[in-house]
This record gives structure tokens, C-alpha cells and sequence, in this order.
């Protein structure tokens, strides 16, 4: 993870033992009570972290969901740089993250210093950045973007050169949509949609001919070929609620089935393979650092918590934003 922003140190308090997820969930309520404090969480946490939350989204929903909290605490469930975005947002209000350390690939293959020494070679761009990314990354970037809003963003940018960062298959699948051949694109992936294989894929669709693939565009083009839609993970699961097909293969980090099968219920959902079938790596290591037992203690002790600078904070809230006025 790109360090250069300073943290509070991770909590060295021991992890509560003899405690049943139960009474660490009633713990966490209690403690949510007394803290004034909100529970945010991505759709690849783990489920029982999902159920406690008081939102449940994808970057976009947990950016607009940051900007309107009236609590004094917000407790980030999801990856570093989420927490930092609602840190921008929020630069006098409390956030702490179950575990520090929950970073992603994404971020950490883009650092800041060489992200701006590559931007050099395109003056006059547009850039716009991919909401994974850390906090002086998103300083540097003219207009921040998720899933769900890049292909908008970026056809607004019609008469606009662009830069885009930092994801190259959401990029290749960007320029496509918005017919933006000349979209000039940070070459960075994610580990878990890099993973997926279109041999495996193909040998499941033919398993179950009658499932649709519905697919993540940080997916790889091997993937997208085949997928009968392309959407975040929200864009997801409001497809297969809406959808009159039965059954869905899904490309993207699996914690998304706990909320797409209760969104969807009856309706078969089946993970898209990687391309190791002794590893789980359609699951997001970062995501899954983030525990009840960890949440439970960022609340008592209100840490770790994650800071950003002043300077960058007010750089990197302006192209936050813009992306908001924009999300309206």
C-alpha cells in the first residue's frame, strides 16, 4: 500500500476471546450507540459484517453515503483507500478501519510519486482516476470516478483528452463504451479480476447453458466477451433482482453473493472460476482482513484510525467531489 500519508498505528489491544459472534454483534450495536458512530461496508465484505452495517454498497454508494453521515464516527468496512475517501469527506469526524493493513492491488500499483512523474507526458489531460486509488493519487486527479459512473464521466469529457488510472481493463472497457479510442490508460490491475479464466468460464457456461455471466468490468476482455452484462457491483446485483433469468454466473470478488441472493432470492448464483482451482482467488485477501472481532475493538478503542494530510486532503476532496456533482 502507498504509505506516504501517516496513520495512527494499529490497535495492539488483544482480540476479545470466549466471545460468541453473537455477543460481539451485540457488542458492536452497543458500542455503535454510545460512539454515535455509522457502520460502512462494501459488497465484498464478509456477510456477517454486511448484516451489521448501517450501509451496505459499492464505492460510489459508500462515497455518497460518507458525504450526508450526521454521526461523529464513521467505521469503514472495506479497504484503505474507501476509508480515506471518507476521510476527505469528513476531515473532522473519526474513521477508523477494522484493519489497517486491508489495502489493494490497485492502489499499491499506483504511487504517487511515480504516477505524477509518468502524468509528464500527457500535458493537457483530463485525469481521471479510478476511486481505488490512495488519497494523494486522487490529489493529483482532475475528476475521481467508480464503476458505476466512469463510462458517464468520461463521455462528458467528450471534447477532453483523458488520462485514465488506474485500472487498465476498466479503462479498455471505458474507452469502448464511450468511444474513446484515444483514452490513454495507467497500465494497473486488480489481483482478483485479473484471476478469472476464460478457459474455466467457458467450460461452466456449458455446464449451465441456461445462466447468464454477468461480469465486473475490471474483469479482462476474456472475461467480458461473454458476459451477457457488464456493471459495478451494485449495476450487479439490481440486474439479477431485475432480470427474468433463473441463473447467473457472476465474475467478480464473491462476497457480492450474500447481498445478490438476498436481493434475488430463489435464483441460482454461481461464482465465476479463477484460473488455479486450489486457491480462493476470486476472493479479495484485502477485503477479508476486516473481521467482527476487529470491528468490535476499532469501536472500543477507536483505532486505528486513518488520517490524510491537510494539504492533500483539500487537493484530493476537489476531483471527490466533482465526481459527486456528477453522481447526482
Amino acid at each position: 500500500m502507498d504509505r506516504h500519508l501517516p496513520v495512527v498505528d494499529q490497535q495492539t489491544a488483544p482480540l476479545p476471546t470466549g466471545m460468541t459472534d453473537e455477543e460481539l454483534e451485540a457488542e458492536i450495536k452497543r458500542l455503535k450507540r454510545e460512539r454515535n458512530a455509522v457502520i460502512l461496508a462494501h459488497y465484498y465484505q464478509e456477510s456477517e459484517l454486511q448484516d451489521l452495517a448501517d450501509h451496505v454498497g459499492d464505492s460510489l454508494q459508500l462515497s455518497q453515503a460518507a458525504a450526508k453521515t450526521q454521526a461523529d464516527v464513521i467505521a469503514f468496512c472495506g479497504v484503505h483507500f474507501m476509508a480515506e475517501t471518507a476521510k476527505i469527506l469528513n476531515p473532522h469526524k473519526i474513521v477508523v478501519v477494522p484493519d489497517l493493513t486491508a489495502g489493494c492491488s490497485l492502489a499499491d500499483g499506483c504511487p504517487a510519486p511515480v504516477f505524477k512523474k509518468w502524468l509528464e507526458q500527457y500535458p493537457g489531460h483530463t485525469v481521471v482516476s479510478y476511486i481505488n486509488c490512495s488519497a494523494e493519487v486522487k490529489a493529483l486527479s482532475d475528476i475521481i470516478c467508480t464503476s458505476s459512473n466512469a463510462v458517464k464521466i468520461v463521455k462528458a469529457l467528450a471534447n477532453e483528452k483523458v488520462v485514465f488510472a488506474p485500472d487498465r481493463h476498466l479503462a479498455a472497457f471505458v474507452a469502448k463504451e464511450a468511444k474513446r479510442p484515444d483514452l490513454v490508460a495507467w497500465q494497473g490491475t486488480c489481483i482478483v479480476h485479473e484471476t478469472f479464466s476464460e478457459k474455466r468460464l467457458l467450460e461452466l457456461m456449458a455446464q449451465h447453458p441456461d445462466a447468464e455471466v454477468i461480469a465486473h468490468p475490471e474483469c479482462h476482455e476474456g472475461i467480458l466477451r461473454h458476459a451477457h452484462f457488464v456493471a459495478s457491483t451494485s449495476g450487479l446485483i439490481s440486474y439479477a433482482q431485475s432480470s427474468p433469468k433463473r441463473a447467473f454466473i457472476v465474475a467478480t470478488e464473491a462476497g457480492i453473493m450474500h447481498k445478490m441472493a438476498q436481493a434475488a432470492p430463489g435464483k441460482t448464483l454461481i461464482a465465476a472460476p479463477p484460473e488455479d482451482e486450489s486457491c480462493s482467488c476470486n476472493v479479495c485477501p484485502f477485503m477479508k482482513k476486516n473481521t467482527l472481532e476487529k470491528l468490535y475493538l476499532a469501536l472500543r478503542d477507536l483505532k486505528p484510525q486513518v488520517d490524510v494530510p491537510e494539504p492533500v486532503r483539500v487537493r484530493a476532496l476537489k476531483p471527490i467531489q466533482r465526481m459527486l456533482d456528477m453522481s447526482v
